[in-house]
Formats: structure tokens, sequence, C-alpha cells
């Protein structure tokens, strides 16, 4: 029996996999901004699941949530780094307030987040951070700027902490979703403050879309949960998962240009480096 701790519990992919996971007979530990929002499980599944109020952008509460679960369950074996929104809209229309808390919802405070449960891995030699990563941060789209880059950001981050962890058994995985049918679009996406109506075409077709697609995207949550737990029961999950036919669709065309632009740009890159 594992015990998890995720973050974001309240709806979405933490609340799906929060439920997977008490189904699978683990323990979970279920955090969010609003304490009432998560206080079902408890109230469900007394002798699997505990609540914590836990706000990505209160370092405090990061810190008290984790030392609570891991005094009350003894431990954690999977943290989850699932809370996070989107900010839609082109850089030039978001306000200052708007990019500094859309980063620190999703990348600062994720970082604070394994942190905090790193010391914790670090002396029982073992645990297994899983990032929420975005399709965004395999190619970014207009519109995107400040959530794909964050994504992006976190995604790297969790690089370095695998290399930096794996001698004491931590393993990290980033989760790589493509269009999920969750509330993502209707509850968790910020629209930028501004609209000057120069990025209209770009950014603000990009709103569109998501908004016509809302309710119809091709994943299923609870689909995405199962995949997760089987990849934390694997004895070698991988550094990346990527979910979704469309996910997997992006990431091997962005690998395709990626390989293209190299060869094309060879000739002017390669030959920089000292001749002697």
């Amino acid at each position: 029996m594992k015990t998890w701790f995720i973050t974001g519990a309240s709806s979405g992919f933490g609340r799906d996999l929060a439920a997977a996971v008490i189904a699978h007979g683990d323990r979970v530990a279920v955090t969010a901004r609003e304490l009432g929002k998560v206080e079902d499980f408890v109230q469900d599944y007394p002798l699997q699941a505990k609540a914590y109020r836990l706000d990505l952008t209160q370092p405090e509460t990061i810190t008290q949530a984790m030392a609570e679960a891991h005094r009350d369950f003894g431990g954690l074996d999977v943290v989850v780094n699932n809370g996070g929104y989107g900010l839609i809209g082109a850089l030039e229309d978001c306000s200052a307030e708007q990019i500094l808390r859309n980063i620190e919802t999703n990348f600062t405070g994720p970082l604070r987040v394994m942190q905090a449960a790193l010391p914790l891995f670090r002396e029982q030699k073992r645990g297994h951070f899983i990032n929420l990563g975005a399709a965004a941060a395999i190619s970014n789209y207009a519109g995107f700027s400040v959530y794909g880059g964050a994504k992006a950001g976190l995604e790297l981050a969790s690089e370095a902490v695998a290399a930096e962890a794996a001698p004491y058994g931590v393993k990290v995985t980033v989760v790589i979703p493509g269009p999920f049918r969750t509330e993502f679009i209707a509850r968790s996406l910020d629209r930028a403050a501004g609209h000057s109506g120069a990025y209209d075409a770009t950014a603000g077709k990009f709103l569109s879309f998501l908004e016509k697609v809302d309710g119809k995207q091709p994943g299923d949550p609870a689909a995405a949960a199962r995949a997760i737990i089987a990849v934390v029961d694997s004895e070698k999950p991988p550094f990346r998962l990527v979910l979704g036919k469309y996910a997997y669709q992006k990431a091997r065309r962005q690998l395709d240009k990626l390989r293209a632009e190299l060869d094309a740009w060879e000739n002017t890159g390669l030959p920089t480096d000292f001749t002697a």
C-alpha cells in the first residue's frame, strides 16, 4: 500500500486521480486551497484519505500540509504536483500580476512542493514525484506564453531534480496530457486582463478554439489516472509519460521539426567552437 500526496485535488485530474488511488487500495493526502472541496474524501474513506489546505502561492501552507501528511500517514511514497491553472492571452495583454501569479502557481509552487518533500524522500531512500506538464510544453501556442512557459520550466526543473535525487532512490515522472475532458477550460483558465485587439488572429483564435472544444476533448481523465498509477507501480517508470493520441502526434511532429532545423542550420551553428 502506497501513500500519495496530491495537490489540486478538488477537481479535474487531481480529483480523478485521488479517486483512482483509493479504488486501487492506496492511501491519499488530498489538498486544495478550499478544504471543504476535498473533505468528502475523508468522510467517504476515513481509513484511506485525509484532507489538508494547500495554496501553491502561500509557501507556509505547502510546508505545513506536507509535514502534517507525513506525520499522519507515517510517510509518503508519491507526491503529485497537479495543482495549477491556465492563462490565455497575448503576452502584451497580460497584466504583471497575472503573469507573476500564474508562474508562482504553475512553476514556483510545484518547486516548493518538491523542496518540501525531498528531505522526507531522501531520508527514507525512496519516493516518486509525478509532475503534471502540458502539451504546450511540447510546442507552445499563441496565447499560452506564460502558462506554457511555466510548464516547460517545471519539466526541465524536474529533469534536474531527477538527476540530483536519483542516488537516494527518488524517481520523477512528468505527465504530459493532451486535451482531456476536465473542467480546465471552463473553470481553470484565466483570461488576459487587457484586450488590445492586435492579437485576435493569433492568441484570440486559439482562445476561440479552446472554447469550441470544451466538453468534447478526446482524453478520458479516469484512463489517465489508471496510466499514472501503472507508472507509479512500475519498477522502471519513464521520466516522461505522454497521454493521448493528440499529445503523441504533437510530440512526434516536434521531434521531426527539431531534427529538420538542426540539419538546416548545422553549417552555421556547429563550427562556432575554438579550432585549437
